[in-house]
């Protein structure tokens, strides 16, 4: 009797154990899906409602199924009972290390999206609903280095930084990259351009009888259009005759060609010719280029080249290098001849063909448009359809006109570059700005950026940054300021503004549209500054998160990279409160409105990202 007793306490003892154990791992779980942990080794998703009432989806939407935003701001809130400000963050898993969030095709097979892959809808953004998004920080490679500086990037970088090697295999033969010990060096070359970008660069001005065989034309070429850029070599060698390609590419079978574009210090954007409009305005490109990029031109009544018709100039080029510019094969011969078709349907005409390559030059008037047959297909686009509106706007099988004043003028009426980086552009009339205005916005922030680099002095050489983000950029003066420096920026322009991405790309500069609700169209780790000029007060008012966006930044930025935050004071004493969650720190800066470099309520505050590596970095590292 007294075993028996003996073992019915037991019993009871293991199963009060049993019952702790669970309510303890309970709150453990419970708990840190609020406050997190920064050795965490998995990607944990949102689940408290303590961290959603700061703001909404991580890739946008409204928490509130009303979509109704709440009128209390959380910039100059107390910390209380109901804000809960978390003092880490959890790192997400090693295999996240490259998270695009919106281009995650992980993601869409997990959403079972019904997308058609021959289409390319596939590689369109996608961003997560609010269940599966990420609150976690990025961690670097195993390893990870700081990145070469411009201009040795453009020719190697780490291994350890983008550690994908198979592109060097696989295009072995075609000198796009070749890897050399702890680096992987790039020689230059293409599909179509094995012995090197310059000599297919040069070879491109002479086929146009540019002078001196430099494609700049002086100075009348100024943007490109890069499509299936590869590891963007041809756009990294047309940076040395002044001229500045955007680099596209989607996350496909050549992953990481993108992130090795910009790990090289190359402009280039995530993107592809699929059904929806690239988010560049029209006549923004004087060249379109395609390197044997693998686009079916003809499909869909020639959308995709219309598409490229929409981006480019009056008068500009579109380069292609393909087998069916010069093969015999019957195949070849075939979409020669229905693309030929097409472009003169479409009013273009072969301004040279040499070699493997054709080059075609888009009208500067509306005359052939006028003089086409009745029907004539494609047809002109709607008197009501915006060439401008790009953000989720479908592409259309139609040709975009001239408005009247470039229709006159034969062209653009832009100024050489660089005369016309400081020269109000023609379409400044398009939104009401004066030309008082837009050298009054030069000079402001010429003025501002010299108060920054005053800041930044101490802490950065002359080498230091290479990619810069403006996240809103306004007209372009920010990055106009900053010409004499090495550097380049993508200029961003909010989606739900005025579409002053057109002017920028008139001064001879680059940018995309975006919302900042939503994570970028970039690798993690691709830009070594950040510029936010009221970015937190915009998405506030949108009823979206700070902390997300926070957390968008940081993946962006490098480790060693700087913020610099301009806005309204409760904005950075909001920030503040994240530094250490972040691996952030404060570089000492004037927040005072008597310092020359503040303007009215705003306040700059400069950040600078740790180095920061994973347990198992360090290891691979020591």
């Amino acid at each position: 009797m007294r075993g028996r007793s003996d073992g019915a306490q037991k019993m009871r003892l293991i199963t009060s154990v049993c019952v702790v154990a669970i309510f303890l791992g309970f709150l453990y779980v419970y708990y840190g899906s609020i406050f997190g942990s920064n050795q965490g080794a998995s990607a944990l998703e949102y689940g408290s409602k303590s961290l959603r009432k700061l703001g909404s989806s991580y890739l946008g939407g409204d928490d509130d199924a009303d979509g109704k935003q709440d009128d209390t701001s959380i910039f100059g809130k107390d910390d209380g009972e109901d804000d809960v400000i978390p003092k880490s963050f959890p790192v997400c898993d090693d295999r996240h290390s490259e998270l695009i969030p919106c281009l995650d095709r992980h993601l869409i097979y997990q959403m079972r999206l019904k997308l058609d892959l021959s289409l390319m809808e596939h590689y369109e953004r996608h961003c997560p609903t609010p269940e599966r998004r990420y609150n976690c920080l990025i961690p670097p490679p195993p390893g990870y280095k700081v990145p070469i500086k411009w201009p040795k990037s453009r020719d190697e970088v780490w291994k350890a930084n983008i550690p994908h090697t198979h592109l060097a295999h696989e295009k072995s033969d075609q000198n796009w990259m070749v890897v050399k010990g702890e680096k992987i060096i790039f020689p230059g070359g293409g599909t179509h351009f094995h012995y090197g970008a310059d000599k297919y660069i040069a070879l491109i001005a002479n086929m146009l009888n540019f002078s001196k065989n430099i494609i700049n034309n002086e100075g009348r070429l100024r943007t490109v259009l890069d499509v299936g850029c590869g590891v963007a070599s041809f756009g990294g060698y047309l940076l040395s005759s002044d001229v500045i390609a955007m680099s596209l590419a989607p996350n496909d079978v050549h992953q990481n060609q993108i992130q090795f574009a910009l790990e090289r210090g190359i402009p280039a954007y995530l993107g592809v010719l699929g059904t929806k409009r690239l988010p560049y305005p029209s006549r923004s490109f004087e060249l379109a280029h395609c390197s044997r990029c693998r686009i079916d031109w003809l499909q869909r009544d020639g959308i995709l080249l219309l598409e490229l018709d929409r981006l480019l100039r009056p008068g500009g080029y579109f380069a292609y290098s393909s087998p069916e510019a010069y093969a015999q094969d019957e195949e070849d011969l075939r979409i020669w001849r229905e693309m030929s078709a097409l472009v003169r349907r479409m009013c273009w005409r072969i301004a040279s063909k040499k070699n493997q390559t054709v080059i075609w030059q888009k009208p500067l008037t509306n005359d052939c448009y006028m003089q086409r047959e009745p029907g004539t297909q494609p047809p002109l686009c709607r008197s009501d359809d915006d060439p401008d509106a790009v953000w989720g706007v479908p592409m259309e099988a139609c040709i975009t006109q001239y408005s009247e004043h470039d229709h006159k003028v034969k062209g653009s009426g832009l100024a050489p570059w660089p005369a016309r980086l400081t020269a109000p552009p023609p379409r400044l009339a398009d939104f009401g700005y004066s030309s008082e205005m837009f050298e009054k916005d030069l000079e402001t922030w010429r003025r501002r950026v010299d108060g920054y680099w005053n800041l930044l002095s101490p802490m950065i050489q002359s080498n230091s940054l290479r990619n810069v983000m403006d996240m809103k950029s306004n007209l372009g003066s920010f990055a106009a300021a900053l010409k004499d420096k090495d550097i380049w920026v993508m200029n961003v322009v909010p989606e739900d503004g005025p579409n002053t991405l057109k002017l920028i790309y008139d001064r001879g500069l680059i940018g995309s549209i975006h919302n900042w609700c939503e994570a970028y169209s970039t690798y993690p780790r691709t830009y070594d500054l950040l510029h936010a000029w009221t970015i937190f007060s915009d998405i506030e008012k949108k009823g979206c998160s700070a902390e997300d966006l926070l957390l968008e930044m940081d993946r962006m930025l490098r480790p060693s990279g700087i913020i610099i935050i301009r806005d309204k004071p409760p904005v950075v004493d909001f920030i503040k409160k994240y530094l250490q969650a972040l691996h952030w720190e404060a570089v000492p800066t004037a927040e005072s409105s008597s310092d020359p470099n503040v303007d009215g309520d705003e306040v700059v505050f400069i950040i600078q990202k740790k180095m920061w590596l994973t347990s198992e970095s360090l290891r691979d590292t020591e």
